[in-house]
């Protein structure tokens, strides 16, 4: 396949996604043709393959005009490391610090080597997802390098890591001058659980559990990516009704979303009256669910060869989903004729679309500052490739432009419910999926509701698996956060921060 000006021996390993080997010499190659063309990178992870009779590897995945394409370069068993990508994609760089962290895998030449995920929590020169780990219980002391700003007035204001409240943990250091943001330093990693070590040797349908569970707010996302994974790695073909059904899952899971985060915002510009009504009618979608499905957030219905559960009450779902529209297009407009509510959103948090465009932002946020990807739309699998997704964008860049676009997305997951409900084929619900005998890999991609979700999966030859990396969009929304409250007053953060509403534990594996 042809990216920018050259040739790259790349194949088909899915609809819309590609698969090569390169040298990592070529890896910088690669993704500067992949920025000339306009395309983004979407992720970048490692893998110990030393009990391959090899010794390590580096994987990045590319969004292009073609689609995924996911390129892998070996490395060698001694001080593996390949060229920095960062200046290339500079949202690379905390991908590449977990790299190391996790497997020592160096990005040769990068300027940030600081630590990401190793919070003292392993000892420094021993690496968690090598084979030969020993996961001893030693502790060391931990003092982050946050990049300090000085000057006359210039103060500090360290939040977290624990939160009121149910969030989850993370670390926010603000640089100010009286209430306005000079800089904002982020650490995470606080949630970080060894989920991509508890894969190895997991079966294929409790990885799908597992995978689930990496950011419980998107579990149909990673569900459905982690079995595309597997499908394709065992040659697997999944009923066509399972697809429809996994399709209607997860839009009702961006409905939910979408409805929470409404109220949320709502609430953070001191509109208790948006909370208290968006988070009903988020409560009327789950008991839905909940009665349709046996499950208020969809758990463990989407699994390796198809789904568990059936729609058989449609008009319950249509009925709702009818009501739903109304009432939201009247708290629309009550949000869009409050002056409070219009004054705190409007020019509040602002991304640039040729900022978002260079530092890689993705997915809802991303389009709420002109980044035109949607893979639904863009690279549709069944039954997307049918239903003709209607992809929201905006301009400004701001938490209004954020919150318009997450209205579109919810009229437009209720369209495409009601549409996917009206036209489910017949047919059974799962087939088996059986190991080839061989190690296989795959990769999937989902659109979920923060973004492109993706998950990668080598299964051994005894059918159990070797290796999964689950990548959530955040990784690359989080250092965007940190440029849109530049400026901003110090009370506006929680209002931008809900505005993206990035995941903790989808990059904290």
């Amino acid at each position: 396949m042809k990216i920018g000006t050259q040739d790259w021996d790349f194949v088909a390993h899915g609809a819309h996604i590609w698969r090569g080997a390169l040298t990592a010499e070529q890896l910088p190659v690669l993704a500067k043709a992949v920025k000339d063309e306009g395309g983004q990178l979407i992720a970048l992870w490692g893998s110990d393959d030393r009990h391959l009779a090899g010794g390590y590897a580096i994987h990045v995945a590319f969004m292009t005009s073609a689609g995924l394409v996911w390129s892998y370069a070996a490395l060698p068993a001694e001080e593996p490391g390949f060229p920095d990508l960062c200046a290339t994609f500079p949202q690379a760089d905390r991908m590449q610090r977990a790299a190391f962290d996790l497997l020592g895998i160096r990005a040769v030449g990068a300027e940030d080597t600081r630590k990401w995920l190793r919070h003292g929590a392993w000892p420094e020169g021993t690496y968690p997802l090598r084979k030969d780990f020993d996961a001893a219980p030693t502790r060391e002391l931990d003092a982050y390098p946050f990049i300090p700003v000085e000057g006359d007035g210039v103060h500090e204001i360290p939040v977290g890591p624990i939160h009121a409240g149910t969030i989850e943990p993370g670390h926010f250091r603000f640089s100010i001058i009286g209430d306005r943001v000079l800089r904002l330093g982020e650490r995470l990693g606080y949630t970080h659980k060894g989920i991509e070590k508890r894969f190895e040797g997991m079966d294929l349908d409790t990885g799908a559990k597992l995978a689930g569970r990496v950011s419980g707010d998107s579990h149909s996302a990673y569900a459905w990516s982690y079995c595309m994974a597997v499908e394709a790695a065992t040659g697997t073909a999944v009923p066509e009704r399972a697809l429809w059904l996994r399709a209607l899952f997860l839009e009702i899971e961006r409905v939910a979303n979408h409805l929470g985060d409404l109220g949320y915002l709502g609430n953070d510009a001191a509109l208790s009256f948006g909370f208290m009504q968006f988070w009903r009618l988020k409560e009327d979608w789950l008991r839905l669910s909940e009665k349709l499905f046996g499950h208020r957030y969809l758990f463990d219905r989407i699994v390796p060869g198809g789904v568990t559960v059936d729609l058989t009450d449609s008009s319950a779902l249509l009925t709702l989903t009818a009501r739903l529209e109304m009432e939201i297009h009247e708290l629309q407009a009550i949000y869009e004729e409050h002056a409070g509510v219009q004054d705190r959103f409007a020019n509040t948090g602002i991304v640039r679309p040729s900022l978002a465009a260079q530092l890689g932002l993705t997915g809802l946020a991303g389009r709420g500052s002109a980044q035109a990807w949607d893979a639904r739309a863009q690279f549709p699998q069944v039954p997307y490739d049918t239903l003709d997704v209607n992809m929201a964008t905006h301009r400004r860049g701001d938490v209004l432009a954020r919150a318009e676009v997450r209205f579109a997305e919810l009229y437009e997951s209720l369209r495409l419910i009601r549409e996917i409900a009206q036209r489910l084929p017949a047919g059974p619900l799962r087939v088996a999926v059986v190991s080839t005998g061989e190690l296989t890999e795959g990769l999937g991609w989902v659109e979920g509701w923060r973004g492109e979700v993706l998950v990668a999966v080598r299964i051994g030859a005894d059918g159990r698996l070797d290796r999964v990396h689950p990548h959530d969009p955040s990784w690359q929304n989080w250092p965007l956060l940190e440029v849109g409250v530049l400026g901003n007053i110090v009370p506006d953060f929680p209002l931008i921060n809900k505005s993206f509403n990035l995941s903790y534990s989808g990059q904290d594996l």
